[in-house]
């Protein structure tokens, strides 16, 4: 395309004198901004970026101490002193007693949870020492003493809720993952929005710039014609209002390009005070896209619609719960255990004391006035309106692609009408120039001849901007890079991070 080739040796122009102007003699040293350099200080600077990664850290820690807390744990309970006396009543003898008791003992535990049944398992030992005193027989007792035990608790006709709660955990560290990959995608597109904002206020700045000359020369001009008395003073003052408008446009686009800096600043999590200058290439090279190829992509593998499915995916647990409630349930806990005591030490289990125990409970609901099914109905409600997201989820991936697509393809066409009213704008202004020198037109048509330059070289820039945007979007939406003709693989967002 012809507006290709022009613009290309225009912008290595301008690329030439950008270097020579920063590398002459007093140039001061300002730090030079390109697109990908903006978007390697986003990956670490961002506020957003550093939120997604420490909710996917807050996942991925809990989903290790969930399964730390499937090992077994020990404890020790300690207690060095416990001392009470008491004054009680004995119904056998019909007669008042004081007793008085002095206890030291240490109890270790062991608890191993059993993933596969949802039970537990533990072994406990108690060993210490008591001294009791009793004035109703004045005796006193010293003795050693110890309790080991073997304890099995284990639910029945329930859901095994330490495995829902490790299945839960490790959806939502997935779901933290895809976040956090979307993050980055949606980082690479807001970054790249920021980045032209700023660079079009620059360019704004720059044909403010150029206008304040070109309508500071027509102003000498005009005045030269008019103290000569080739011109009327109604064109002086024209081309005084006209001047002074200029300048003050110039103004308003140096306070919208500061704006704009501060605005990418804040975005990228760099230093406020920091300055810089963007180097932007807005050179666009058509790219071909396949729009079956990118939906293609795009189905298979957006990261929202596995997000959906783990929402499915929770509604279920949701619902094993809501069933689970008065539900006839079951809990078994057997119990082998053996005790001994003795005032020495060495001979505790010198008559040992085997200490059985077997229970077995149930919880027999009876009657809930319909609570259950009405519960579990309203959940069920909720799974279709999940499954109805993951569906909508789908359609609205497919037509945020063709609606990409079809962006693209018109962007093509507002860049060659764009870069066409440029070339006429341009053309008009240098015959309307040479028509004012002669003094065939006035300042004020003039002055409309050159905003309307200024406006059709804006609206050309953005039209290479928008484009490329739209581009990046397609790559986005749809999970395939057309320039580069490969897919992205989501995972590889975060993995490169860890």
């Amino acid at each position: 395309m012809k507006y290709l080739k022009n613009i290309d040796q225009m912008y290595k122009l301008l690329f030439s004198l950008f270097i020579f102007l920063l590398l002459m003699p007093g140039a001061q040293a300002q730090e030079i901004l390109t697109l990908d350099k903006a978007l390697q200080i986003a990956q670490t600077g961002s506020p957003d970026l550093k939120r997604s990664l420490l909710n996917l850290e807050r996942f991925s820690k809990n989903l290790e101490a969930q399964r730390a807390a499937l090992k077994s744990r020990l404890s020790l309970d300690l207690q060095p002193i416990g001392f009470s006396r008491n004054r009680r009543f004995d119904n056998r003898v019909s007669q008042w007693y004081t007793n008085e008791n002095f206890q030291t003992n240490a109890l270790f535990r062991v608890e191993q949870p059993i993933l596969i049944t949802d039970g537990t398992l533990s072994l406990t030992n108690e060993f210490g020492w008591q001294r009791s005193y009793s004035d109703a027989n004045d005796l006193e007792s010293k003795v050693f003493f110890n309790n080991l035990y073997l304890n099995l608790n284990q639910p029945l006709f329930t859901y095994n809720r330490l495995k829902l709660e490790l299945k839960e955990l490790e959806l939502n560290l997935e779901n933290a993952n895809i976040s956090y990959a979307i993050q980055r995608l949606n980082l690479e597109k807001n970054v790249t929005q920021f980045f032209y904002n700023v660079y079009m206020a620059q360019m704004n700045l720059n044909i403010a710039r150029e206008e304040l000359k070109n309508t500071q020369n027509s102003y000498d001009i005009i005045k030269n014609k008019v103290e000569a008395g080739l011109a009327a003073m109604e064109e002086l003052y024209q081309a005084e209002l006209n001047l002074a408008t200029s300048r003050s446009s110039l103004q308003n686009q140096e306070v919208m390009f500061d704006n704009a800096k501060d605005q990418l600043k804040l975005y990228l999590g760099m230093d406020l005070y920091e300055d810089f200058s963007i180097l932007a290439d807005v050179v666009t090279n058509p790219v071909p896209v396949n729009l079956e190829k990118a939906i293609e992509t795009g189905i298979s593998s957006r990261m929202e619609l596995r997000q959906r499915e783990i929402d499915i995916e929770a509604s279920q647990f949701d619902l094993i719960r809501t069933k689970s409630l008065n539900e006839f349930r079951g809990d078994l806990n057997l119990r082998l255990g053996i005790s001994g005591d003795n005032p020495d030490l060495d001979r505790i289990f010198d008559a040992p004391t085997n200490s059985p125990s077997v229970a077995l409970s149930f919880n027999i609901p009876l009657f809930d006035w319909g609570e259950k099914k009405a519960r579990i109905e309203a959940q069920e409600a909720a799974m279709e309106s999940q499954k109805l997201s993951f569906t909508d989820e789908e359609n609205q991936i497919i037509i945020g692609i063709r609606q990409a697509y079809r962006n693209l393809q018109n962007q093509l066409n507002q860049i060659e009408i764009a870069e066409q009213s440029q070339t006429n704008a341009q053309l008009t202004y240098e015959i309307n120039l040479e028509r004012y020198e002669n003094g065939d037109l006035t300042g004020m048509d003039l002055n409309l001849y050159q905003t309307q330059l200024s406006e059709r070289k804006i609206a050309f820039a953005q039209a290479l901007i928008n484009y490329k945007i739209e581009l990046l979007n397609l790559k986005i939406q749809s999970l395939y890079d057309f320039e580069k003709s490969q897919p992205i693989i989501p995972s590889e967002l975060y993995l490169n991070d860890k």
